[in-house]
């Protein structure tokens, strides 16, 4: 049996036991998953496709660690010009173990169904609503409109 699951932007072909390298992850070392975005299930003859997702379809994995890949190394240059940049990058990734795979969601106790690929402006704001900051901006539009609706009422006021 195997499966056909979508997470971080990349689909990946993975059966029981299969240890996985993916995109960083909202989860601890050995915290229970559940990839719910299943595109295909191949069971022996029986094939299910999903048009985009199999709604009932679970596989379950469990976080073996998280960790950064090896640096990529991205130099610019332009001849002739004295123009040369060196950077680097490490990519944060999941490394996971696919526990099972599950045709129906039933069967499965959802200990976190919602799998976030991690970002910065993700981890900003849970610091801030852990530190008791409010996270809620006003747009730009409201504040223009409170500053109309005072100028209206401040003009209606003059008048009387």
């Amino acid at each position: 049996m195997f499966a056909v699951i979508k997470t971080g932007g990349k689909q990946y072909r993975v059966k029981e036991g299969d240890i996985l390298s993916i995109e960083k992850l909202e989860a601890e070392q050995g915290q229970t998953i559940n990839f719910d975005q299943v595109l295909l299930l191949e069971d022996g003859d029986n094939i299910q496709v999903g048009a985009p997702y199999l709604e009932k379809a679970v596989v379950k994995a469990e976080v073996l660690e998280a960790y950064k890949n090896e640096k990529v190394i991205v130099f610019k240059k332009k001849r002739r010009k004295g123009y040369r940049r060196t950077k680097g990058h490490r990519q944060l990734l999941t490394k996971v173990k696919i526990a099972g795979i599950y045709s129906d969601g039933g069967k499965v106790e959802a200990e976190k169904t919602a799998v976030k690929v991690a970002s910065k402006k993700t981890r900003k704001t849970e610091a801030a609503e852990s530190e008791g900051k409010a996270t809620v901006k006003k747009s730009a539009r409201t504040r223009v409109a409170k500053k109309e609706e005072a100028s209206r009422t401040e003009d209606s006021g003059k008048e009387e």
